[in-house]
């Protein structure tokens, strides 16, 4: 059962692809937009021993010649040196402005394969194949690409969408639990954000599909992608609504930065954490019910996810040391930090006007917990 999303952006329509054996299936979808029987791949050393074969069997089986140039894996690779690599190598093959390029991995790998397809030649279509829960639902829809800098997450880039996107659920078998739930941290925003019913279906199904389901995990993906589809359609360039995509991630970037964007804290642990905060502050404005962060975190739980600061291995900053990495953020506007909030779960909206006291209360509280432990 393979099903589709189309993103129907006027002259850069594109459709994304959800279901099994999406790796075998890849020549006959890709070769409708070729000009030529050739591609190259870029993928990390933790995909390539898993993945890369399969890819490349099946093109060279179709008469499709492919090159892979092989990164290191880890966040550490969405920098310069990467991108300066990447870009060098994809010159070296000679790509062409109508050639396409393949970005086989997670959410590191699809930002930096698309930034560098928007740079080179300045634009060189790209075909999206997330590896990752994560990647799937998020990162590899939308044509948000780019690298970190020293300063701070994803602060440079482009947006450029892809030509198409194969989500292969076949190889969300070979993430680590752990990475399969980091994941889900991207999947149950979704329902917080704008879908009451998929947080309800979600709280039904989601550890079956954990465990495996398959039915479950393409369904999952496939509203997850569909609800940001139609949030790109709307905004593409985050003017406005596509901010909503990032309900829990001010907590959770700057979490992140606390921890070193290494393996104490992965994105969507700290995006499912930061989804919790981001309830809790919108409850303790009188938003919401404070009822909703503890139905979040009895999910999380029930998921066995991180769920509060307490959980982070290793020291955090003070409150104040946490807010000020939230100065950092992209989302910040004429100095303003902008939170994602809620008026109730599925029900979120965009917020500047938030007391900075008020999130400095809810961190200290979060910290003295933690201590507490």
């Amino acid at each position: 059962m393979t099903e589709t999303v189309h993103v129907a952006l006027p002259g850069r329509e594109y459709d994304i692809f959800i279901g099994q054996g999406l790796v075998a299936q890849a020549p006959d979808l890709i070769a409708p937009l070729m000009h030529r029987p050739k591609l190259a791949i870029v993928t990390d050393d933790n995909v390539a021993p898993l993945h890369l074969d399969a890819l490349q069997s099946a093109l060279k089986s179709a008469g499709i010649a492919s090159d892979a140039l092989v990164l290191s894996a880890g966040e550490g690779t969405k920098s310069w040196p990467y991108l300066i690599r990447t870009v060098e190598w994809l010159l070296d093959q000679k790509v062409e402005r109508r050639d396409m390029v393949v970005a086989l991995g997670g959410g590191v790998i699809g930002d930096l394969v698309g930034f560098a397809a928007a740079i080179l030649r300045r634009g060189v279509r790209f075909v999206q194949m997330p590896t990752t829960l994560l990647a799937q639902v998020d990162s590899s829809v939308g044509g948000k690409t780019g690298i970190n800098a020293p300063q701070g997450k994803n602060l440079v880039g482009a947006f450029h969408q892809p030509s198409m996107v194969l989500a292969d659920v076949d190889l969300l078998g070979t993430l680590r639990p752990r990475d399969f739930l980091a994941g889900y941290g991207e999947v149950v925003k979704y329902g917080l954000l704008g879908d009451a019913a998929f947080f309800d279906w979600l709280e039904q199904h989601a550890p079956a599909m954990a465990a495996g389901d398959m039915e479950a995990r393409i369904a999952a993906v496939k509203r997850s992608c569909q609800m940001k589809a139609d949030i790109v359609l709307r905004d593409e360039t985050e003017q406005g609504d596509r901010a909503l995509l990032n309900l829990g991630h001010t907590f959770g970037h700057a979490l992140e930065a606390a921890t070193g964007f290494g393996d104490r804290l992965l994105h969507g642990e700290g995006v499912a954490i930061g989804c919790a905060l981001a309830l809790e502050l919108s409850a303790r404005l009188g938003l919401s019910s404070q009822e909703d962060p503890s139905r979040l975190r009895a999910h999380l739980d029930q998921m066995g996810m991180m769920k509060d600061l307490a959980e982070i291995p290793g020291d955090l900053p003070s409150a104040a040391g946490l807010l000020d990495l939230m100065g950092q953020d992209k989302k910040v506007i004429d100095g303003q930090l902008r939170f994602i909030l809620t008026r109730g779960i599925g029900n979120s909206f965009v917020s500047s006007d938030v007391p900075k006291a008020a999130v400095l209360d809810l961190l200290t509280d979060a910290l003295r917990a933690r201590h507490a432990m």
